[in-house]
């Protein structure tokens, strides 16, 4: 076979191939059989030996290739992805609803429901219609770099094309410009079918060995593998439910359209609905093909469909105000309240958790749930010795949800919360939020609780140093707060039980690794009531670095989107107490290096923008992030130090002001230029 023969060849191969993959993946249709595509595949592999020059990155055979990884890289996404609030009945749909149409008084509302397929959620990047890049969700900002794991997944195309011709003509031009020279992100679910699930479980059983909880955790695993072949091993699926840029499409619905012209599997049940009665119908029917279904979901996605009135709606706190979870009921089980025992949180919460007899709940050996506060144990009237209904609300966590009363003996025992610590013994308080806490800040079971914190993953990510060891050090007498953690040394490790040198030298390895820190993290990290992830990212992006953050005002706080007045006070007065300075001063001593957004650039740096009347394509508080993600500040008056103010439709008298002051005045649309 000549050169020319074999590239023909070679093209013609991976044209039949792919073909049929998108037959078997989105069509469900076969038109030869396994065997026989195997074989293809097979002369495919030996004429790209033979003629290496022709291998390509989007080869069917370059599923599976290369050594193990060592680790996985960091990935900022350019589009957060953002996680969805939760639903479980029809009157927190109408609930939502009617929060939408006070939002959007004028708008006609329509829904698009899609089945909510319990998985692992991913991106994925085709550069000129190839796969360059796939990523975890991670933290919604940034997540790892998967992409030689996902190669490995029939149903991801590694090059896609347009297929079709059922959309409007301007989609089909934008997506074929976006294939051929841009940019296309599709995001979706990595998930394992039942019988792939069951099957695996059988070998594990044959060998002797544990079997696996659940497909969602089996698959979550297998993504996160350093080995791209034990993933390959594992048979995962994709789903799209999601095109991350502008394609021409006005709908949601159209984006799974979308997807299934460029190769992509997306739910086939998914549907557009009117309103509560349809979108409520609608996910008791798919209830009831729950069982039947080849892979497990817990719930339905329900969107706003009109893509601009779902940008208008905006965000609020970490989800989008247009989209909510609708989850089935919570998976349940019966078992018996063998004690009630008290749990001190990190911020001396205390909260009351069950002790079980352990039972099976959706997969999952359930042995604790949680009371919630002494309100709950009463409204439940919950006692030691009580049969009780337990459930994964949410499919998540283990939840006492009713007492079965007939089951009583009489020999059950009342509970009570506690009046002081049951640690540190100090007189416990109750506040505001109905909520018993220790508010001794030296109590050694929220020190120890901080620490779990503040090793975690979503802190200082310290690989390997979990709760177990942070006890072994605390009882060994090695550290007794989070910064003595940097001093550790191998040789404190190695005499403790179960350490062996390998293990000890991996864990300091990981806590210096930990060392440079994004300052969202670090922020994070510090343990501030209220202050989680988003807020976290949102006072990074906002002040830059901790000393800018440490100096700030309640009110420069206050002006923050999304962080009220109680948010705002809570971390002024944590700057203000002396200690908390002093434990930054410490970390900072010992090396931590703060690396500062990465978001921010430096474009309007020094510059300060108001902005009045309403916009069109943002909401106000989008365009005020955007100015500061680069650098430039937000006014809430105009004054002399305004530079900028945008006027949008029905301006106040700020347009007035701003026009005495002489300072700059844009539209809308100049604005956007500028941006």
């Amino acid at each position: 076979m000549t050169r020319s023969q074999a590239k023909k060849r070679i093209e013609k191969l991976k044209q039949v191939i792919n073909h049929h993959r998108y037959l078997y993946h989105v069509l469900d249709r076969e038109e030869i059989s396994d065997a026989a595509l195997d074989s293809l595949k097979n002369e495919l592999q030996r004429l790209e030996q033979q003629f290496p020059e022709y291998l390509t990155k989007d080869s069917p055979t370059q599923r599976v290739g290369g050594e193990a990884l060592e680790r996985f890289h960091k990935v900022e996404h350019r589009v957060p992805m953002l996680s969805i609030d939760d639903l479980f009945s029809k009157e927190e749909i109408e609930e939502w609803e009617t929060y939408l149409k006070r939002l959007t008084p004028e708008e006609q509302l329509m829904y698009f429901c899609e089945m909510k397929i319990d998985g692992f959620a991913v991106s994925l990047l085709y550069h000129r219609g190839i796969l360059s890049r796939a990523a975890t969700r991670g933290n919604g900002m940034t997540g790892e770099d998967v992409t030689a794991n996902i190669k490995t997944v029939e149903s991801v195309p590694l090059h896609i094309e347009v297929h079709g011709n059922t959309l409007a003509p301007d989609i089909v031009q934008a997506l074929q410009e976006a294939v051929r020279a841009g940019e296309v992100e599709i995001r979706g679910e990595v998930y394992m079918d039942k019988n792939t699930f069951k099957m695996i479980n059988r070998e594990q059983k044959k060998k002797g060995e544990k079997e696996y909880a659940n497909p969602r955790n089996l698959a979550a695993g297998s993504v996160r593998q350093l080995d791209p072949k034990l993933t390959a091993s594992r048979k995962l699926s994709f789903i799209a439910y999601d095109i991350v840029g502008d394609m021409g499409q006005t709908r949601h619905s159209e984006e799974h359209e979308i997807a299934r012209s460029l190769g992509f599997r997306t739910d086939p049940y998914g549907a557009t609905c009117k309103n509560v009665k349809e979108i409520f119908e609608f996910w008791q029917s798919i209830s009831k093909k729950r069982e039947e279904l080849p892979y497990n979901i817990d719930g339905l996605v329900v969107s706003v469909d009109d893509n601009a009135l779902f940008d208008k709606l905006g965000v609020a706190g970490k989800s989008p105000r247009g989209i909510r979870a609708l989850k089935f009921a919570p998976k349940q089980g019966t078992t018996v309240i063998e004690d009630i025992k008290v749990h001190v949180g990190r911020q001396g919460s205390i909260t009351p958790v069950a002790c079980l007899k352990a039972i099976e709940i959706g997969g999952v050996t359930v042995s604790r749930a949680t009371l919630h506060n002494q309100d709950e144990i009463e409204r439940l009237d919950v006692r030691i010795g009580d049969t009780v209904i337990v459930g994964r609300a949410g499919d998540v966590i283990p939840d006492v949800i009713e007492v079965v009363k007939d089951l009583r003996s009489g020999k059950e025992k009342k509970f009570y919360m506690p009046t002081r610590c049951p640690v540190c013994k100090r007189t416990l308080k109750k506040t505001e939020e109905v909520v018993l806490r220790c508010v001794n800040q030296k109590c050694p079971a929220r020190s120890r609780e901080y620490l779990y914190f503040f090793a975690s993953k979503k802190a200082f990510d310290m690989r390997g140093l979990g709760p177990k060891i942070i006890d072994q050090l605390l009882n060994t007498a090695l550290i007794s707060s989070a910064s003595d953690l940097f001093d550790l040394k191998e040789g404190d490790l190695v005499p403790l039980e179960r350490f062996q040198e390998k293990s000890a030298s991996n864990i300091i390895n990981a806590i210096q690794g930990s060392k440079k820190i994004a300052l969202q993290r670090f922020i994070y990290a510090l343990g501030m009531r209220h202050v989680g992830e988003e807020t976290a990212g949102d006072l990074a992006q906002y002040f830059g670095s901790i000393h800018t953050l440490s100096k700030a005002k309640k009110e420069d706080l206050e002006n923050i989107p999304d962080i009220g007045g109680v948010v705002a006070q809570g971390i002024y007065t944590w700057f203000q107490q002396k200690a908390n300075i002093d434990f930054i001063h410490e970390l900072l001593g010992k090396g931590i290096v703060i690396e500062k957004p990465a978001t921010v650039v430096s474009k309007l740096k020094g510059e300060t923008f108001l902005f009045t009347g309403s916009l069109g394509k943002f909401t106000r508080q989008e365009a005020e992030r955007k100015v500061r993600m680069l650098g430039g500040n937000v006014s809430r008056s105009v004054s002399s130090k305004t530079d900028y103010v945008v006027v949008g439709e029905n301006p106040g008298s700020k347009y007035d002001k701003a026009k005495e002051f002489e300072v700059k005045i844009l539209s809308e649309e100049e604005f956007l230029k500028l941006v």
